[in-house]
């Protein structure tokens, strides 16, 4: 009988104790893939996302939710051919690679798991499910999608947490080791592959045909709101990872803008100058062709998509003698791929060579009650 390669696999990690094995998470939103998903898809996003920054009561958000599905459905289908996101697709070709360059250093040690902010069945309490099944007990959580907001990202922790709370059962937590990456806006890497890319696309398409002056990049970032009730929206981060991109590119490519890609949701004011407006302060200063590069975001989705296609779609209308070129997310990009994994090593390693934590939730309960009746008993003497 030949043994598979799932069993081969299942006798290798058996002889592994579980502090010798680290759990990657790798987090993005997730996008619907079916028009019957719409209402949940974003009755979840308003409760993790507006919650934060619009004054929105909870009773209203399954009925926004379902008004939003109606025009997203007339988006998705209608004006755009029954569009189907390619997000979750290219995250699991992004999780692929990922492993793949983590088990060539660490073996089995390692395996990577994808969690989707709003979509089953990778919702994070799902897959924690599954890796505290699978017996891991020491978690790094990434965030992959988007680059530069801690905001996001503290979505992504304020699910784990949730998760693990569901998870917890006795006097011992599972997890003994955690580790979190929370963005990579000011890794030199990844901002000199922004670059190149930007640069790559002009020499094959452009170069010949305009003067560098001439040549308008739209570096876009993901749309901050500038109040979230006191949460850092990730708009010192984004404005970081834009001047440092636009760093590499200035003295060759003088017309240079930010373009934030906003939820334009009202009451609340955004980041600025949107996307479209960028293009248009560009072409006032004389360029003849955009380039719109996504570098706020590590994998392609409907916003990258089609919100870009929108922007170009009306500016084309005004100026048709305008070249407009619409450049792809980094998604499953080898050399992105790479970087990635090597931002997880120094994690991995510190996860695998440090002590096992030892946390015991009934504790704390067992700290609040006793301070809690402390207060009490002396609430008499504080007044002498």
């Amino acid at each position: 009988m030949v043994a598979t390669s799932e069993q081969i696999y299942q006798q290798s990690i058996t002889g592994l104790k579980a502090s010798d094995r680290v759990a990657v998470l790798l987090m993005g939103y997730g996008e619907v893939e079916s028009y019957e998903d719409f209402a949940n898809y974003n009755e979840q996003a308003l409760n993790l996302l507006t919650a934060k920054f619009a004054p929105v009561p909870t009773w209203f958000y399954p009925p926004i939710a379902k008004l939003l599905a109606i025009f997203d459905l007339h988006e998705w289908q209608h004006q755009h051919d029954h569009f189907i996101s390619p997000h979750n697709h290219i995250f699991e070709h992004q999780r692929e690679s990922i492993e793949q360059q983590l088990q060539e250093k660490w073996g089995d040690r390692v395996q990577v798991f994808k969690a989707f902010n709003f979509c089953k069945p990778f919702l994070p309490h799902e897959v924690l499910t599954e890796i505290k099944a699978q017996g891991f007990e020491k978690i790094l959580i990434y965030p992959l999608l988007v680059v530069d907001s801690i905001f996001t990202s503290g979505i992504a922790v304020e699910q784990v947490n949730k998760s693990l709370e569901q998870l917890t059962e006795g006097t011992e937590h599972w997890v003994k080791g955690l580790r979190y990456i929370p963005s990579f806006y000011n890794e030199p890497k990844y901002l000199d592959l922004m670059a190149k890319l930007v640069e790559d696309k002009i020499t094959e398409e452009l170069g010949n045909k305009y003067l560098p002056s001439q040549i308008g990049i739209i570096l876009m970032n993901h749309g901050c709101p500038h109040e979230a009730k006191g949460f850092t929206s990730g708009i010192d981060e984004s404005q970081m990872l834009y001047e440092l991109v636009r760093e590499r590119l200035i003295h060759r490519y003088p017309l240079i803008s930010v373009g934030w890609l906003n939820h334009q949701t009202p009451l609340i004011k955004w980041t600025q100058p949107n996307a479209e407006l960028a293009a248009k302060n560009l072409l006032e200063l004389g360029a003849k062709s955009l380039i719109f590069m996504p570098i706020g975001f590590a994998t392609e989705n409907h916003e990258t998509l089609l919100d870009v296609e929108h922007i170009i779609h009306h500016l084309q209308h005004k100026h048709s003698d305008v070249t407009y070129v619409q450049m792809p997310c980094v998604n499953d990009h080898p050399e992105f791929c790479k970087m990635v994994a090597q931002w997880a090593d120094s994690h991995i390693a510190d996860l695998l060579s440090a002590e096992a934590l030892t946390v015991n939730p009934s504790l704390a309960r067992v700290k609040l009650n006793a301070e809690h009746h402390h207060d009490h008993a002396h609430n008499g003497h504080h007044h002498h």
